[in-house]
């Protein structure tokens, strides 16, 4: 009797797992000091942002305003590239190609010197999250890139200048997925599918958070921490921090 095929199912969680084995082994560095930088901005009195375009965005949204999540961590939203809510949904990516959007989006934001700026961009190949990181570090902003380091070596850059996300950045976090983002193949399907990206990069995010509270800790800060509203007592906990960090939180009015 022959053995039961895999299952394209088990075959897409293996991939995962692969995936995020080898972050937890090959990028525990930069998790660190990504941790470290967010933590140094936090016992700084400075502030936390994060970017993602198109379904980059599904990760940063992850740990912005998130039950167990760090209060100061800000979505720096860019109108119509979060997420795919954008009519029609290619304008969104039409966007990440325009020149100039990034600065005009800082310029009106509250960051300010000292403070972090996650951008996440898989490809890391298009002009908004190139411009993102070079003029926030222009700003005085520690940048942290999270992106597929194989994109800068199988594709060719977006922007003007010939470079990548990776090369404006302070601290670069490889997501070590494969350029074109599909795990399975099968001789049935035409192209390659089951994108794991997002599985991984919000693992990745919560890692970094999950880090940056413990070291926040370790230091003798406590680390503003939301609750879920779910939970009794929720919101009058995440009321109280909402109050006390008012001045570093800009999700809410």
């Amino acid at each position: 009797m022959s053995e039961p095929r895999e299952s394209l199912a088990d075959r897409y969680f293996d991939a995962a797992i692969t995936l995020l084995h080898r972050i937890r082994d090959e990028e525990a560095a930069g998790i660190q000091a990504a941790a470290d930088a967010i933590g140094d901005a936090i016992a700084a009195d400075g502030r936390v942002f994060v970017f993602g375009a198109g379904h980059s965005s599904l990760p940063a949204q992850d740990v912005v305003y998130r039950a167990g999540g760090l209060a100061l961590i800000n979505l720096l939203a860019v109108p119509g590239v979060v997420g795919v809510d954008v009519m029609p949904a290619t304008l969104g990516s039409a966007l990440e190609r325009v020149d100039g959007l990034a600065g005009a989006v800082l310029d009106t934001s509250p960051v300010r010197p000292g403070d972090v700026l996650i951008v996440i961009s898989l490809s890391g190949r298009n002009a908004l999250p190139v411009e993102m990181a070079q003029n926030a570090r222009a700003l005085g902003l520690t940048v942290i890139g999270v992106t597929s380091v194989a994109y800068a070596k199988e594709t060719k850059s977006r922007h003007a200048s010939g470079t990548f996300l990776k090369d404006h950045c302070d601290i670069v976090l490889d997501s070590k997925i494969a350029v074109g983002d599909a795990e399975l193949t099968d001789e049935a399907i035409p192209a390659p599918f089951a994108p794991a990206s997002t599985v991984v990069i919000s693992a990745l995010m919560q890692a970094v958070v999950a880090t940056a509270a413990t070291g926040l800790a370790a230091r003798g800060v406590t680390p503003p921490m939301l609750r879920s509203g779910n939970v009794d007592g929720g919101h009058d906990w995440n009321g109280r921090i909402f109050e006390e960090y008012r001045d570093r939180i800009f999700f809410r009015h």
